[in-house]
C-alpha cells in the first residue's frame, strides 16, 4: 500500500511523500489560479476545477477564494454553493451533497494529528527527509444543509440531510438530520420543523 492509500483509508502515513507534495504543489497554484479570476470568467473557473480533479455536480458555484490540499479527493454535489474562503483540508474524502450552502470562512478539515508531542514532532525519517505522523478522517456533509459563517468541520464528522450548522461552530461530532446545530462543541439545540418556515 502507498502512501496515498493508507492516507485515504485514514491510516498514518507520510505526508512529505514525493507524490503527495507533487499534488498539493498542484492543488495549490490551482487555487491561487481560481482566486486571481472573477466572477464573470465562469468557464475558466470551471476547467480549473475540473483540472484541481474535484468531481462536481451540475451549477456549482464556488465565490472564492478557495482553498484546497489536494481538490481531487472532494466531491461537490448539484446547486451547491460557497462564499468566500472557503477552505478544504482533503487528506481523506470530503463529500458534499446536492443543495448545501457554505457561508464565508467554512474550514472543513479532515486531518488528525497526535495528542502527544512525542509522536506530532517532526523528525527525519529514514528516506532521509524530514516528515511528521498524520492521519485523517473522512467528512461527509449530506444534500440540504447549510453551514453558516466561520465553521470549522473536523475529521469524522458527517451532518445529516436538512441540517443547518449555526455560525462560528466547531463541528467534532456527526450530526442527525433536520436538526439545527450551533456552539463549540457544536451540539444540537432541536429539530428543524415546519414551524421554523420563514413564512410563517
Amino acid at each position: 500500500m502507498d502512501e496515498k492509500e493508507k492516507m485515504l483509508k485514514g491510516q498514518i502515513y507520510d505526508p512529505a511523500n514525493e507524490e503527495l507534495v507533487k499534488l498539493r504543489v498542484k492543488a495549490h497554484k490551482l487555487c491561487l489560479k481560481y482566486n486571481n479570476t472573477v466572477e464573470e470568467e465562469t468557464e475558466q473557473r470551471q476547467e480549473i476545477l475540473k483540472e484541481l480533479g474535484i468531481k462536481l455536480g451540475s451549477n456549482i458555484y464556488l465565490q472564492g477564494p478557495i482553498y484546497f490540499d489536494y481538490g481531487c479527493f472532494i466531491e461537490i454535489g448539484d446547486n451547491s454553493y460557497a462564499n468566500f474562503n472557503l477552505t478544504i483540508l482533503d487528506t481523506c474524502p470530503v463529500k458534499i451533497g446536492n443543495n448545501v450552502f457554505i457561508g464565508t470562512g467554512v474550514s472543513i478539515v479532515t486531518p488528525l494529528h497526535p495528542l502527544r508531542y512525542q509522536e506530532r514532532n517532526i523528525f527525519l525519517s529514514d528516506k532521509g527527509y524530514y516528515t511528521d505522523n498524520e492521519y485523517g478522517k473522512p467528512i461527509t456533509i449530506e444534500d440540504n444543509c447549510w453551514i453558516a459563517s466561520n465553521v470549522t468541520i473536523c475529521g469524522g464528522v458527517t451532518i445529516g440531510e436538512g441540517s443547518v450548522i449555526g455560525a462560528g461552530s466547531v463541528v467534532v461530532k456527526s450530526i442527525p438530520k433536520n436538526s439545527f446545530a450551533a456552539g463549540n462543541p457544536c451540539h444540537v439545540i432541536r429539530e428543524i420543523t415546519e414551524k421554523d418556515s420563514i413564512y410563517k
